[in-house]
């Protein structure tokens, strides 16, 4: 089984990072260097080493481009194979609608078993022979 929970400083490249961890990454680096530089002795400390290099092309990724606007001209799909998809659902949902049929009857019968003030009214339906 795949594991889910991906480490967010990995060795690879950059580019692979969703851009929320690129951003937070960077966010990271930028707070680091200016905690360096603000040390008053004139010394450099060292730039912590967060386990990948540092991308000079941020923001270049294919995150970033601008979408295209389209819009949808033409559903190119034959109409009997649009008939059989929706006869399909139709007869898959058989099933399912006399099991509900069954559930719902079921209970009917224990209601009616174990509450009978509770149904007023009991319509029949007759068909004369």
């Amino acid at each position: 089984m795949a594991d889910p929970n991906f480490p967010l400083l990995a060795d690879d490249d950059m580019d692979d990072l969703p851009r929320t961890l690129r951003r937070e990454k960077a966010a990271r680096e930028r707070e680091a260097n200016g905690r360096s530089a603000g040390l008053g002795d004139g010394r450099a400390a060292p730039a912590p080493d967060l386990g990948a290099p540092v991308n000079s092309h941020y923001g270049s990724g294919t995150y970033e481009e601008d979408l295209v606007a389209a819009e949808v001209q033409r559903f190119n799909l034959p109409f009997l194979h649009l008939m059989a998809f929706f006869l399909k659902a139709v007869l898959a949902g058989v099933p399912a609608l006399i099991l509900l049929g069954a559930i719902i009857w079921g209970a009917g019968e224990i209601l009616q078993q174990f509450f009978p003030w509770l149904i007023q009214m009991k319509i029949v339906i007759l068909f004369p022979e």
